[in-house]
């Protein structure tokens, strides 16, 4: 049985109370690898919910983290880009709020603290990549649709975590360029990553609800199947 749980957890700097939601299954009391979910810039929604479903679904522990604060949600694309710009616009502060969901899920109980993944859509596909920039201690992250631009923050060090690239070859937020580039950074930190590219896809290819093709942006129901089967399999490697 799948169980779902609400989990506040709060920044010990800022006092900041963040709002998560945990999913596993309960039928074994074995320790099981835990996988991030990173939302969209719209903010923690059912959408990654669902996905923490379905990784518990996959034997693992699914925690759908909260980048914004909790009850701070968008409402309109407007809003989701102001939510959004504040942190693109202080990437050490994403970090620490990525890392802070990070080290609540390494604790909890049902978690393998050894075996932990990320995933992320669209901005959350920049969080976990941050996160893997940062060299914090996780196996690997998986972008769906992410955001490619690199921190202006200094790193030195190979990354020491797997990395999957999972893209729609028609996404106006990740062009041929930027996808060459973010391989050209990752070639030099002397990381093990692999990019999977979709024909015919846009950004947002994983979401049912996304319908605007004349924005580059819309469900794609073969390329997320795809997808989402590239990223069991790469879980089910890393985790060994």
């Amino acid at each position: 049985m799948i169980q779902t749980e609400a989990i506040q957890y709060t920044s010990p700097e800022s006092g900041k109370i963040f709002e998560g939601f945990i999913c596993w299954d309960t039928t074994t009391a074995t320790k099981k690898p835990g996988v991030l979910v990173a939302h969209t810039f719209r903010g923690q929604s059912q959408f990654e919910i669902n996905k923490a479903k379905e990784l518990a679904e996959l034997g693992y522990v699914g925690f759908a983290i909260d980048m914004y604060g909790k009850g701070r949600r968008a409402n309109t694309p407007e809003e989701a880009q102001l939510l959004m710009d504040e942190l693109n616009a202080d990437r050490p502060l994403l970090l620490h709020r990525i890392i802070l969901a990070l080290n609540t899920l390494q604790n909890k109980p049902q978690v393998d603290a050894e075996k932990i993944g990320a995933i992320g859509f669209c901005f959350g596909g920049k969080c976990v990549l941050d996160l893997a920039r940062s060299n914090a201690i996780l196996k690997g992250v998986a972008s769906f649709h992410g955001v490619y631009d690199a921190p202006k923050i200094t790193y030195s060090g190979p990354i020491k975590a797997s990395i999957l690239i999972l893209h729609g070859w028609e996404d106006p937020l990740g062009t041929p360029a930027q996808l060459e580039e973010l391989a050209h950074e990752l070639t030099k930190r002397q990381a093990d990553w692999q990019i999977l590219a979709f024909g015919h896809t846009g950004h947002a290819f994983t979401n049912p609800q996304a319908q605007f093709p004349k924005k580059g942006m819309f469900y794609q129901k073969s390329s997320n199947n795809r997808a989402w089967k590239a990223m069991a399999n790469f879980f089910e490697d890393i985790f060994g």
